[in-house]
């Protein structure tokens, strides 16, 4: 569950880690965390992968979502929202502890710094993981932060294959690829057929000062879809020799970034899983994360997802079905 808290710039010189990043925390350390914000936090269901897997449903797609919930209130009310969001909850397993939380730290600059207690999803273990978890699913999308428990992540890899899914990983934070680049460059050769990433992400996983449309083609030569997100300035999509400027949407006033480029995935996976041109499907994306930083939080607001289904609609290249 997300926690959402706007601070002042002083707060993250308080904070060990740099801004804009997600460092893992433990029960204390987000107490008093909490404990320090000057109003309490606003709550909203949260977590990468899950949040597109939300947003792909509000779109239409058929969805579900494999993670492990806590034991306690917040745990219910998150498995209440994902079943409102249109997701299947058939494949969420229980755990003991509480439910992971995540605070996120909004600056003045819309700028979020990410605090995260894993809790019950820090329980969750390589041998809950089974081909049947995937089974009857086409794609299985998975977030970077998995990739702080390798064994963990390559036994979801694994399991999806198996089941035949293509997948698709969001590296969601330059610490993860800092801690996973072996991990990821390896699965890479293995075929992993999408990869979101961001400045600070893509830099990571390939250092050098090569352009952001360069290092989208660096990605791509390993096979997979180079999906490189520059925030307000747009993103490059990379396949093979194909090379496309995805142009930003513009909104009149950012209020907060949390959860934006969980949304782009969402629409980038939409059109693609539907055999869109990756221009189309980039384009969906970028109008859904423009959408998400309109408001507070990762999700967009239900009275929203009319307009912006009807827009999708209008953007598709062609006949297609779910």
């Amino acid at each position: 569950m997300d926690l959402l808290a706007r601070v002042p710039e002083q707060f993250l010189q308080t904070i060990a880690g740099a801004k804009g990043g997600m460092v893992l925390v433990d029960p204390a350390e987000m107490a008093q965390l909490v404990a320090r914000l000057a109003t309490p936090p606003a709550i909203a269901p949260g977590g990468s992968a899950a949040n597109t897997t939300a947003a792909g449903a509000r779109l239409g797609l058929p969805a579900t979502f494999l993670g492990k919930l806590g034991n306690d209130d917040t745990a219910t009310l998150y498995r209440a929202r994902c079943l409102a969001a249109g997701i299947d909850g058939s494949r969420f397993k229980q755990g003991a502890l509480p439910n992971a939380r995540c605070l996120s730290l909004i600056t003045p600059d819309s700028q979020r710094t990410l605090r995260t207690c894993l809790a019950a999803a820090m329980t969750l273990r390589p041998d809950e993981i089974s081909v049947e978890d995937f089974r009857g699913c086409r794609h299985a999308h998975m977030e970077g932060y998995l990739l702080f428990n390798p064994a963990l992540a390559t036994a979801v890899v694994d399991a999806a294959r198996a089941a035949g899914c293509t997948l698709s990983v969001d590296l969601a934070s330059f610490e993860v690829v800092n801690a996973a680049r072996p991990w990821l460059l390896d699965q890479l050769q293995r075929g992993l057929q999408v990869v979101f990433a961001n400045e600070d992400e893509i830099r990571a996983l390939f250092p050098g000062s090569s352009d952001y449309a360069s290092l989208a083609r660096q990605l791509a030569a390993h096979g997979t879809i180079a999906a490189v997100k520059m925030g307000k300035d747009g993103a490059w999509i990379a396949r093979g020799a194909e090379l496309h400027r995805i142009q930003p949407v513009a909104v009149p006033q950012v209020v907060d970034t949390t959860g934006a480029g969980d949304a782009w995935a969402a629409g980038f996976l939409f059109g693609y899983l539907q055999g869109w041109p990756l221009p189309a499907a980039g384009a969906l994306g970028s109008l859904l994360g423009a959408e998400t930083v309109r408001h507070l939080g990762p999700a967009i607001p239900e009275t929203e997802w009319p307009r912006l289904r009807a827009a999708t609609q209008a953007m598709a290249p062609g006949p297609s079905g779910l």
